[in-house]
């Protein structure tokens, strides 16, 4: 399951967004498309099914909205903003 990174923050609305990584201090900026297909990925939905929401959403073919879905969640994993690893529990914390 695609997901942001720990230490990633959203800040996503129709009209666009952006991603501050904590370990870096620096901000990406979305455009109102990626906002939508980011938005969609961490709501749970699978690529699959964030895409068919998305070409509804955008009025456009399945094939085109996969792509732009997948473009968007590629891109932000290769920046190392996201990740589709499971989520780590830290077990060392729990006596604190």
């Amino acid at each position: 399951m695609w997901r942001l990174r720990e230490g990633t923050h959203p800040v996503l609305t129709d009209e666009g967004g952006a991603l501050l990584d904590e370990r870096t201090g620096r901000w990406t900026h979305l455009t109102p498309t990626a906002s939508a297909a980011v938005m969609l990925l961490l709501a749970g939905a699978t690529e699959e099914e964030a895409a068919g929401q998305y070409a509804t959403r955008y009025g456009i073919g399945f094939e085109q909205a996969a792509s732009d879905v997948r473009t968007v969640a590629a891109a932000l994993t290769a920046q190392g903003l996201a990740t589709t690893d499971p989520v780590s529990r830290r077990w060392w914390g729990w006596w604190r």
